[in-house]
């Protein structure tokens, strides 16, 4: 090491200044610079409104995204201040948008529970963008201040008169920090905002895109508050109770809300909230709704000798006996809640889950006691979920025995490859044995394996999970992939890390699609949310003109190429491709399959609420749902059959 670069002293450590530490590690404070990260700019500014909204100054939040990737926020709350700070002399607005850790939220008077406590807020969101302007309506008149990289390059001024009040902030996300996108994607910020109006009821959240010729607007509104949200949920399905039991209570200015209904479903879905911040990591809160709902419901099917003799002696119901089925929503103001890890995504309060333990217990109960018929509804089912559980159990010890194994082997049609890396292994999962057989010759067999699938798909929607294991067509599935599945599925065992769906380009082809993906979102949701599953892209056209081979993947693509020919078009062969039986190996590889020109689709799901309400409603037993939803959303249908 050179003399020059060993000197350590005072002089080598760095003093970063106002908003520099933001713009030097932006990961720490907002997650990440991808596209999580960008709309987390968009939840820290509307957090401020809904906090508002919490303490009862706000009634309406607007969210609009403009064109060249700007964003505005507008609220009718009291207004940030704008009057001069006692202590640091300059305009408040001036301070809260320029300085980490300012802002009302440290002083309960002002704001009794708020979800953004960490106080970086707001200028977190100036020091990240090109520029950033506020407008502040209060006390009859309107002030501005603009900044840039979280300077500011006014002073707050008073541009005129209003009778209005509230706050807006426009900003331009920095390129230079976002260097993968600086464009918000609707549907992501829709779920958040969809979210906040169920959890904060009577507030009007306005969500518009103005970047579209016609502009997008939806209006997010629920007074139902968490009962409008599990209706929401739980649409297209059978339930118990009609309406979703509903139960709150207040402990040491802890405020607890629960609603929770069952559906005809096997799968559970359960949403837990602290502050509005959606928990997804559960924490004591989710403990304690938990543990009452399992104890509740034990303790009255104790009194139901009927249905106690369809268990075996000593067998009580399990968490997840009761749970199957259910959808619930837990949400808790806290004043002041610990959280575990920098995400705010598990609740750390040891207190909160004796509250929640105990108001469930004692609410539930009730509702129980007052509701025999309801209680005995939901015990079947609970009770029909236990047995097939214990049958399973009992089918899996003996077959081990039997078999001496402890899980599926892999099955004999799939054609693995010879790689043990999952990070470079993909399988294809190709509808039926033709198109499966000329994979295998065009397949690279280091990295690429095939599993064809054969007959009808199961409809998991419709069906247990025991059914699921068991079914001829998805077990070859479940034991490929090798990471288990449901409750047991372990992502760090899974053996490829692209799992591609290849089926016709039909309405048969389509429906495989939709069957697998339903069996991959209830069963093995992690596939989708970490992108590992892709649906191939098969072309539509071959166009042939002497040597050369040109294929394509729709009627617009073709009509290009055929342009491009000019005098040549009419010499042009152009064959349709029905299925994917109709390729030969070579063929399929160097359309399809050669990572090098293949063209594929990622499975993403950015608002996993209404994906849940649209598999249910198209893939469940409800005919009158599904009518409404086509009527809905089918506005141009071309079916090529």
């Amino acid at each position: 090491m050179s003399e020059e670069n060993n000197q350590y002293g005072a002089g080598s450590i760095q003093v970063l200044k106002g908003l520099e530490a933001v713009r030097k590690r932006p990961g720490m404070y907002i997650g990440s610079t991808g596209p999580n990260g960008l709309h987390h700019l968009v939840y820290e500014v509307v957090d401020n409104s809904i906090d508002e909204a919490m303490a009862g100054y706000c009634t309406q939040i607007t969210v609009a995204l403009e064109k060249d990737d700007i964003c505005r926020v507008e609220d009718n709350g009291r207004g940030i201040p704008v009057d001069i700070h006692p202590t640091e002399h300059i305009s408040a607005l001036e301070l809260v948008l320029t300085r980490l850790h300012a802002g009302g939220k440290f002083d309960k008077s002002n704001y009794k529970v708020s979800g953004g406590l960490h106080g970086v807020g707001v200028s977190c969101v100036n020091a990240l963008s090109v520029w950033m302007e506020a407008f502040v309506n209060k006390d009859g008149k309107r002030y501005h201040q603009k900044y840039a990289e979280g300077i500011p390059k006014s002073k707050v001024e008073c541009i005129g008169d209003t009778e209005l009040h509230g706050t807006t902030i426009r900003w331009k996300a920095d390129a230079s920090i976002f260097t993968e996108t600086t464009t918000y994607n609707f549907d992501v910020l829709s779920t958040r905002l969809r979210e906040l109006a169920f959890l904060n009821p009577g507030i009007t959240i306005i969500f518009r895109d103005e970047r579209l010729e016609n502009p997008k607007e939806v209006v997010f509104k629920f007074e139902g508050g968490i009962k409008h949200y599990v209706s929401y949920l739980n649409e297209g399905k059978k339930i118990i109770p009609e309406e979703p039991i509903y139960i709150n209570g207040e402990e040491n200015d802890v405020i607890i809300e629960l609603a929770m209904q069952y559906n005809d479903s096997y799968s559970e879905n359960i949403f837990s909230y602290v502050n509005d911040i959606n928990t997804r990591e559960g924490g004591t809160h989710l403990d304690g709704f938990k543990i009452a709902l399992t104890v509740v419901l034990n303790k009255f099917l104790e009194k139901n000798e009927k249905l106690l003799k369809k268990l075996d002696k000593d067998e009580k119901l399990t968490g997840d006996d009761v749970r199957v089925g259910l959808t619930a929503i837990l949400s808790l103001k806290i004043p002041e809640p610990q959280f575990e890890g920098q995400t705010k995504t598990k609740l750390g309060n040891s207190e909160v889950r004796g509250y929640v333990d105990s108001l469930v217990k004692e609410k539930l109960t009730l509702f129980c006691e007052q509701n025999p018929q309801i209680t005995t509804m939901i015990l079947e089912k609970a009770v029909g979920e236990a047995a097939a559980r214990i049958a399973a159990r009992k089918a899996k010890d003996s077959a081990r025995r039997k078999n001496n194994i402890d899980s599926f082997g892999l099955p004999g049609k799939l054609s693995d490859c010879s790689s043990k890396n999952a990070a470079e292994c993909e399988v294809y999962i190709v509808e039926g044995d033709s198109a499966g057989g000329s994979a295998k010759k065009g397949r690279d067999a280091k990295t690429q394996a095939i599993l064809p699938l054969w007959g009808k798909m199961l409809n998991v929607e419709k069906v247990r999970a025991d059914k699921v294991v068991n079914n001829e067509k998805l077990q070859p599935v479940i034991a490929s992939l090798g990471a288990g599945f449901g409750k047991d599925f372990n992502i760090e065992k899974l053996r490829y890390h692209k799992i591609i769906i290849m089926a016709d380009a039909d309405v048969d082809g389509s429906h495989i699609r939709t069957l697998l993906l339903t069996f991959f979102f209830r069963y093995m949701p992690d596939l989708i949310e970490k992108g590992y599953v892709y649906l191939a892209m098969p072309p539509l056209f071959k166009i042939e003109i002497g040597k050369q081979k040109i294929y394509v993947y729709s009627d617009e693509e073709r009509d290009a190429e055929l342009e491009k020919l000019g005098d040549k078009r009419e010499k042009a062969d152009v064959q349709r491709y029905k299925g994917l039986g109709e390729m030969d190996g070579n063929q399929l590889w160097d359309t399809t399959m050669n990572p090098e020109t293949r063209r594929m689709k990622v499975v993403t799901i950015p608002d996993a609420v209404a994906a849940d309400r649209i598999f249910s409603i198209c893939m469940g037993e409800e005919v009158e749902p599904r009518r409404k939803f086509i009527e809905e959303n089918a506005v141009y249908a071309n079916l090529d059959v």
